[in-house]
């Protein structure tokens, strides 16, 4: 009988959440201690958590803007790899190359550039890790032994900003020769009596670590940076045997006499300012941007 039949309903379907009012991307939530930051806020603090310290990534143009005064002038921006020896892996060089240009708008993974750091004229070269990992290879020695020779020429101090997985493998030998390169021409800016600032912080490991990192007057970490050679995992592996807390962290190459400091990155330019004025490139830049003296009187100069 039809009235002792139920009347079917269709099921209600569960509504769906709301939206979030909060548009993707805006905030990041710190991976120490969970604290959710805003972006805005978060590049405010120079990519440091407000909540426990940790420091973000920087790329290379934030390290410019951290560091410098103002505006500064950037060198040898055009050059780029050649794939000397045609690598293929996974995929060709070319490809990994122009995946990397393409996330950083860069030739390479080093921009070397003039400017002031707290009024003191400096060649700063910032590597940059998004491109291939930060790694070394015969464009990025080019430009920065041409970053040093510039330093000599214009007699000015050297920060580099280290940030790397070590030398290219893509390039092979070529790649290693960079640290000899790079090396040698740190060598000469010693001798002309110019200091030269490392900045290593996360990572810098490998080839890099091996040469030009760890060469400063003054080596200077950012705080937990992983700096070594091989990679913590790689040793244990090797020696089978556990690795003690904080291995390669850059707190532990301080207390072990590797490095010279650990300085917070909000902190940062103030330190490498007052070590470059310590080191007296304060009074090199005042002699630089002073006007030529005017000789007084008929005698002749001395050659």
């Amino acid at each position: 009988m039809a009235w002792f039949k139920k009347a079917r309903k269709p099921i209600a379907a569960v509504p769906k959440a709301k939206a979030s009012r909060v548009p993707e991307g805006l905030m990041v939530k710190c991976p120490d201690c969970s604290q959710v930051i805003y972006n805005k806020d978060l590049a405010t603090n120079l990519g440091v958590c407000p909540k426990c310290g940790h420091h973000f990534r920087m790329n290379a143009a934030e390290r410019l803007r951290m560091l410098f005064d103002g505006d500064w002038v950037e060198h040898d921006k055009g050059l780029k790899s050649t794939d000397p020896l045609g690598f293929t892996d996974t995929k060709p060089y070319k490809a990994r190359l122009k995946a990397g240009m393409e996330a950083t708008g860069l030739k390479d993974a080093v921009i070397v550039a003039s400017g002031a750091i707290d009024g003191i004229e400096t060649v700063l070269a910032a590597m940059e890790y998004a491109f291939i990992g930060g790694s070394m290879g015969v464009v990025v020695g080019e430009k920065i032994t041409r970053g040093i020779e510039r330093a000599i020429e214009t007699r000015r101090p050297l920060v580099i900003v280290c940030c790397s997985g070590g030398a290219r493998m893509m390039e092979g030998a070529l790649s290693l020769m960079q640290m000899a390169k790079i090396s040698g021409a740190l060598a000469r800016l010693d001798r002309a009596r110019l200091p030269y600032v490392s900045v290593l912080t996360d990572p810098t490991t490998g080839g890099v670590t091996a040469s030009f990192a760890m060469l400063g007057d003054l080596n200077i970490g950012e705080p937990k940076a992983l700096i070594g050679f091989a990679g913590p995992r790689v040793i244990e592996q090797t020696i089978r045997q556990t690795l003690p807390e904080g291995f390669q962290r850059s707190e532990f190459l301080l207390e072990k006499g590797m490095i010279d400091l650990v300085v917070d990155r909000r902190e940062m330019k103030s330190v490498i300012a007052r070590a470059l004025r310590f080191m007296g490139a304060a009074s090199r830049t005042a002699a630089l941007s002073a006007p030529a003296a005017v000789a007084v009187g008929s005698g002749s100069a001395h050659e």
